[in-house]
């Protein structure tokens, strides 16, 4: 059954779209406003995995001792910007009171009861879709320089597989048969078997954008300004063109640029913009089979129907900056040290800002002072893995189910308490 106006979605990345195709399988009017081309997102610009036991913090112990080298090594697979300390100092002390082992845990069993649920809630979406390829068959490898490296990454490891995640380590021989262009550079990995690749990032998002309209969903290319509001509820948006538009109900699904719209929603969130840089190569001259992630390398090499994607790379370098492109270089030399042989013609950068928090995990929530807002954002590096869970949640909470998941750890409030 339609309303009178339609439930707006802010935002149309991988979690935006999510959410207005759950909202539409509930028979609702959706629009969906976003300022990019479909599939131009964050997403786009992403490693392209649904990465089920992607699910420990990037605060992991002993992170203090190594912020100074971050600053120092500008060519490290995480690096912060010399100038964005002082702006970035307070999320990063916010940061580091997750690393010790016992949040560790407890935010890795908060995410994996995301996680777990990735295929199974893209399902139903995905059916409607005009391919049936958009998620791909090969499980993904994680290779090690050595048995140190193997070894320094085993709690994590186990962990995993205590939650139930299924991984299986593999020898020179098994890795040499799986992708024969790397044979004889690596003798320590894991298959990360539960783990899967889509297509291609910007296709799947178009493929799923595409599924929303057929099925009857407004699209509108524009940025919004403002949430109007009476009382306790939102009543529509301007964007900024000027144009008002009335609105039953409303979601913030806009990644990095939900921020804009903290004040009306009664809420103070740390979120910040980390940027992940990749390097596409449309003819790469080597054959991969399987997403591969080099630990100790930080970077990942991942083919996707538009070409050879070069990726993993992250940099603290505040909300305000710039793509550096010197980074996305760096990590281009380093695959030449795996595979030289690659071709770097007609090659393209790119940049994806990541919207983060302090403990990794994303806000799902409704917003304190406006009751029929939902709020889903920062998601940091799993939007492509929980994007559609997302959007099942946020159907939830705005058709006002109880969701079968405890969804309290990823309440907005969680930074405004003692200790958060």
């Amino acid at each position: 059954m339609t309303t009178t106006h339609p439930t707006v979605v802010i935002g149309g990345g991988i979690v935006g779209i999510c959410c207005a195709l759950y909202l539409q399988k509930e028979g609702l009017n959706v629009m969906l406003i976003e300022p990019a081309m479909a599939g131009d997102s964050t997403a786009k610009w992403s490693c392209g995995q649904i990465a089920v036991s992607e699910i420990i913090p990037q605060s992991k112990p002993g992170i203090i001792k190594k912020v100074p080298g971050w600053l120092l090594d500008q060519k490290g697979p995480l690096a912060l910007r010399p100038s964005a300390l002082p702006g970035l100092l307070p999320w990063m002390l916010r940061f580091m009171t997750h690393a010790r082992r016992s949040r560790i845990d407890t935010i890795a069993h908060e995410l994996a009861s995301l996680t777990r649920c990735a295929f199974q809630d893209y399902e139903p979406l995905l059916a409607k879709c005009r391919r049936d390829d958009l998620i791909g068959h090969h499980p993904t490898l994680e290779l090690f320089d050595d048995a140190a490296g193997l070894a320094h990454e085993q709690t994590y490891v186990e962990l995993r597989r205590a939650l139930g995640f299924v991984s299986e380590t593999l020898n020179a021989e098994q890795i040499a048969a799986m992708e024969p262009a790397l044979a004889g550079r690596f003798s320590h990995g894991l298959l990360l078997s539960d783990w899967r690749t889509v297509c291609d990032t910007e296709t799947f998002l178009t493929e799923l954008t595409h599924s929303f309209v057929e099925q009857g969903g407004t699209l509108v290319q524009g940025s919004v300004a403002r949430i109007e509001s009476q009382g306790s509820r939102a009543v529509g948006v301007t964007l900024a063109s000027g144009e008002m538009q009335p609105a039953e109900q409303v979601v913030v699904a806009a990644g990095n640029g939900s921020s804009a719209f903290f004040e009306t929603l009664g809420i103070k969130v740390p979120l910040i913009k980390v940027g992940g840089y990749q390097v596409l190569l449309p003819n790469p001259g080597v054959d991969l089979t399987h997403a591969t992630f080099y630990a100790d390398g930080g970077f990942g090499l991942i083919p996707m129907e538009r070409g050879l994607q070069i990726g993993g790379t992250i940099e603290f370098a505040g909300n305000h900056a710039e793509p550096n492109f010197k980074r996305a270089e760096i990590i281009l030399e380093k695959a030449k040290t795996i595979l030289p042989s690659l071709n770097t013609a007609g090659m393209e950068f790119g940049a994806g800002w990541r919207p983060f928090l302090p403990d990794t995990k994303p806000v799902i929530d409704k917003s304190p002072l406006l009751e029929n807002v939902a709020m889903a954002f920062g998601h940091g590096q799993l939007g492509l893995t929980i994007g559609a869970t997302t959007g099942r949640l946020v159907a939830d909470m705005l058709q006002g189910r109880d969701s079968q998941l405890n969804i309290s750890p990823f309440s907005a409030s969680r930074f405004t308490l003692a200790g958060g």
